[in-house]
């Protein structure tokens, strides 16, 4: 699986060794996806342009985690539950490319450079936004 989504999905990857498997003749090269103290994904480090993952052909779009503008901060999961809703409507369109929900809630809570997030996740395209709760009704921008 990491040969297929190396460098597409902006997931940094780590070494765990050759794995003895039950009925499987020789090892399995094992690895796993970084993961920080909060269970989000490590979006690997960019040095250099020449490091940048090339864009898709096809038009491409990472949608970020909106943020929770209502003082409740249970209603987290709402937010969280629209942005999923983007992803999962978005990537019934075949021709549209669309990052998966890990890599970009990767950068839930940390200052937003657009340009940069889209030059991580290679997409054309970055969707941010936030939501509001307020009396039973829910506004978002």
């Amino acid at each position: 699986m990491r040969d297929h989504v190396h460098g597409r999905l902006g997931l940094d990857f780590q070494e765990l060794g050759a794995l003895d498997l039950k009925n499987i003749a020789r090892p399995v090269e094992a690895f796993a996806v970084r993961l920080d103290a909060a269970g989000t994904v490590i979006p690997p480090l960019v040095e250099s342009a020449a490091e940048t993952p090339p864009l898709p052909e096809m038009p491409s779009i990472a949608v970020l985690a909106f943020t929770n503008m209502s003082r409740d901060p249970e209603q987290e999961y709402l937010s969280d539950g629209i942005v999923e809703e983007i992803i999962t409507t978005l990537s019934r369109v075949r021709w549209f490319r669309v990052i998966s929900r890990n890599p970009s809630f990767a950068y839930k809570g940390k200052p937003l450079d657009i340009r940069q997030i889209g030059r991580e996740l290679g997409v054309r395209y970055v969707l941010e936004g936030s939501i509001r709760q307020a009396s039973g009704r829910i506004r978002n921008r």
